[in-house]
């Protein structure tokens, strides 16, 4: 039997390491090859990590960037079980947060924080298949 995951593709890569405090609590740290989460809730992207910058109906625009890797990522750890899928509502917060940080519009901002809301779930779920 194999596990796998599918993939997309992705657009975007990381050319130096990048820190976010998240503001979640967990009982032991999270450590894979390009994510980190200390137990105080500080996320380390490193360098080279991969992400497809903002999805859907949207524009990668440069005040959406850090927003999505961090969103990507954060997903990414909950997709993967290392991260409680209840702490997707916060993760949609972050991001929603990180995009008025970087000015985005207000109006803008809260249609794709309504979207992710609306239509990210999908993406946070566990992903690993089996196959004989």
């Amino acid at each position: 039997m194999i596990k796998y995951r599918k993939r997309r593709k992705y657009k975007y890569n990381l050319a130096e390491d990048y820190s976010y405090h998240t503001g979640f609590e967990l009982v032991q740290p999270i450590l894979t090859g390009f994510l980190e989460m200390t137990v105080e809730g500080e996320l380390l992207i490193r360098k080279g990590y991969s992400w497809d910058g903002p999805s859907g109906p949207t524009r990668d625009t440069p005040d959406f960037m850090r927003a999505s890797l961090v969103h990507d990522a954060l997903y990414q750890l909950m997709r993967s079980e290392r991260l409680n899928q209840n702490c997707r509502e916060e993760a949609d917060r972050i991001m929603f947060k990180i995009c008025r940080e970087a000015g985005m519009s207000t109006f803008r901002s809260h249609v794709v924080y309504r979207a992710v809301r609306l239509f990210g779930g999908k993406s946070a779920k566990p992903d690993l298949k089996e196959a004989p």
